[in-house]
């Protein structure tokens, strides 16, 4: 099952013997072949999507398998806790050599006092808890620990779009 795949991946990350392939790669390319069906999923969900992303390429090292997951991850995340009539605006941009990736979703929002602890393994915010929503707490977790191999860092904020 997925959730014992989870487990599994990050107890191998853990432990360092989680396998990373990095190759070059154009971070935007992988953002256009990652995302190619979001917008029709948002639409299934009743989510407008924006997408900000460069026009000009982003060469990176990183195993694009991974980033996938990461991103895939971020999506399923934004498709199943952002209301209906919300928004998802995703935003690539290269500043002074760092790389960011504003990964932005609409109402309802984790609240401020759980951002801290929103990357922990089977934590869900109080938004989250339903059976309805499904998740097992685990996919951000994954994703964290995709963002540090690669030598980056996840960061949850307050949300500007509610």
């Amino acid at each position: 099952t997925q959730l014992v795949d989870d487990l599994y991946e990050l107890s191998m990350a853990d432990v360092g013997a989680l396998t990373y392939r990095k190759q070059p790669l154009d971070l935007v390319e992988l953002l256009h072949e990652s995302l190619r069906g979001a917008a029709e999923r948002c639409q299934e969900q009743g989510l407008s999507l924006e997408l900000q992303l460069p026009l000009t390429a982003i060469p990176v090292l990183a195993d694009s398998a991974r980033l996938r997951q990461l991103l895939g991850n971020l999506l399923e995340n934004s498709l199943r806790y952002t209301a209906a009539g919300g928004q998802l605006r995703i935003h690539l941009q290269e500043q002074h050599g760092l790389i960011l990736l504003d990964w932005l979703d609409s109402a309802p929002g984790v609240d401020e006092a759980d951002l801290p602890r929103l990357f922990e393994r089977f934590f869900r915010g109080e938004t989250s808890r339903g059976r309805a929503s499904g998740g097992s707490g685990l996919g951000l977790a994954i994703c964290h620990s995709i963002a540090e191999a690669h030598g980056g860092t996840l960061e949850a904020r307050p949300s500007p779009l509610g």
